[in-house]
């Protein structure tokens, strides 16, 4: 089955700023049936919001939105199946609707994610916004024209209607000017743009990361507004701030975005650590600022597509410089930043309420970032016990993060000889024991050799032999590890802790030593 229609046409409409183009659109079967449906019922279909956005720059819509004249009511009527009707009958295979707005999700059975769901929903104007987030009333309108006039920025304010055959004037509804404001990117709010971010302050940041997201600029007037209103954003829940900060860092221009952020006063809402390296020099080893720094340390990550995590991470890799900075001047130190980093990175991901999972993460990068390694010099104990620390699952990014923070301090190569061959060395060690699960000798096996039960002793002994079988792999054989056992079983109480808390705080060799030597030498303890 044909899932497109395409669409090659002449655009007219309600443009102010006249004339017409012609431009070529592929609409999908399931959009286009739809709102076939609609006007068979006798109702009128419009494609509205970014998806018509992204039509008119020719790029892949994200989702799909359909504003129409009938009642939610009406569409769910419309499009609720019974048993023996199929999916494609109606346009859809069931509803959702879960909110106030006037919105009902039509379900399609579409393999394309994002066409799964196709939302509808009825023309309407609101009311006051006295929370700032959500309107007092939701009206519902009787033309397009009026729902036009509610939206946030003219670029999101443009309809298009449907249905529509192949070669047939396409009417485009745009009574303010959104398509001369893609042609000449700028990002313009509707009307009043004080009024706009009144009604809901996350505009705010929607403004700087649409303009992130598309490369356009925002219109002076519309500027000023998100300066002049930029503590609003003080109302919204942290929630809604973190899901529009993961699009802008997660754009191609991150970096961009966030230097956006600061110059319009919003980031200090968002993430105010930051700032804090706004003109914080460092030491003769670096040619920016902190915060330069980090910024450039997310465009370089942003530029070869790396994860959430890693984009992040590297953004706020050195957050914690500015705290332990002491001196000034080409000599000035940053002892212990990476820990206070970790810390300061917790709290941003506490305020901005990610999850567990990704903010464990983002703050363990973080902490692990500053690591020393040079040919030579480190052994493969010290490779061991370097993966040991930081986990096998956290190295690739560790060293994505390694490669930013070096472009970001205006070194030409990110990945240099050094780093090349402390991927050979783990890949030599890979297989090598790091973790106590990996031993010949488990916890099971002491207590049923010891004839104990489980206890803290066990425990210690698993951390003796460890650090025992990570300075020399050939030793995790049963036939050392049993006799061993019971030696340390042998052992006084306070010599077993001893050998246990020297197991514990034992430094690799990435950490001891020649690392030592090498943070003094550059001024980053």
């Amino acid at each position: 089955m044909d899932i497109t229609t395409a669409f090659e046409a002449v655009i007219g409409g309600s443009n102010p700023s006249g004339g017409t183009t012609h431009m070529k659109f592929t609409i999908p079967h399931e959009v286009k049936t739809i709102a076939e449906t609609l006007k068979k019922n006798g109702h009128q279909a419009y494609l509205v919001g970014g998806c018509l956005r992204d039509l008119l720059l020719k790029r892949a819509p994200k989702d799909w939105d359909v504003a129409t004249n009938a009642l939610p009511d009406e569409i769910q009527k419309i499009f609720s199946r019974t048993e023996d009707e199929t999916p494609t009958g109606n346009g859809g295979a069931g509803t959702v609707y879960e909110n106030t707005f006037g919105t009902v999700g039509v379900k399609t059975e579409s393999d394309d994610p994002t066409l799964k769901i196709v939302e509808i929903t009825t023309f309407r104007v609101e009311g006051r916004y006295t929370d700032l987030r959500h309107p007092d009333e939701v009206r519902f309108a009787r033309t397009i024209e009026e729902d036009l006039a509610r939206r946030d920025f003219t670029i999101n304010s443009v309809a298009l209607e449907l249905p529509i055959t192949n070669y047939q004037l396409l009417k485009i509804v745009d009574p303010f000017g959104g398509q001369e404001d893609l042609k000449n990117k700028t990002i313009r709010a509707v009307g009043d743009p004080a009024k706009r971010f009144e009604e809901d302050a996350l505009r705010l940041m929607r403004a700087v990361r649409l303009a992130t997201e598309l490369g356009f600029e925002i219109e002076a007037r519309t500027k000023e507004a998100i300066r002049r209103r930029a503590a609003l954003l003080e109302a919204i829940a942290k929630e809604r701030i973190r899901d529009e900060f993961v699009k802008l860092i997660m754009s191609d221009r991150a970096a961009e975005g966030v230097i956006a952020m600061e110059d319009l006063g919003l980031l200090r809402f968002v993430a105010p650590e930051l700032r804090e390296g706004i003109g914080c020099g460092q030491n003769k080893h670096h040619i920016y600022t902190v915060f330069d720094h980090n910024v450039r340390a997310l465009n370089y990550a942003a530029e070869k597509k790396y994860s959430f995590e890693v984009r992040l991470a590297s953004l706020l890799h050195d957050v914690g410089k500015p705290k332990t900075k002491r001196g000034d001047g080409p000599d000035s130190t940053f002892y212990n930043h990476e820990v206070v980093g970790a810390k300061m990175a917790a709290v941003i991901m506490d305020r901005l309420r990610f999850g567990n999972d990704v903010a464990e993460r983002v703050v363990h990068l973080v902490r692990h970032h500053l690591f020393y390694y040079n040919v030579g010099e480190v052994s493969e104990a010290g490779v061991r016990r370097f993966i040991a620390r930081v986990g096998p699952e956290y190295i690739e990014d560790l060293l994505k993060i390694r490669e930013a923070d070096r472009i970001g301090s205006g070194v030409p190569k990110a990945f240099p000889y050094k780093l090349r061959h402390l991927l050979f060395m783990m890949e030599k060690v890979k297989k090598d024991p790091i973790h106590p699960k990996m031993l010949a000798v488990k916890g099971d096996d002491i207590m049923a050799i010891l004839g104990i039960p489980p206890g803290p002793k066990i425990g210690k002994i698993l951390g003796v032999l460890l650090e025992e079988v990570l300075d020399d792999p050939k030793h995790n054989a049963r036939e050392y590890l049993e006799p061993r056992v019971k030696e340390l079983a042998a052992l006084k109480d306070e010599e077993l802790e001893t050998l246990a808390r020297t197991a514990r705080e034992k430094k690799n060799e990435f950490e001891s030593g020649l690392e030592e030597e090498m943070k003094k030498r550059y001024y980053v303890k």
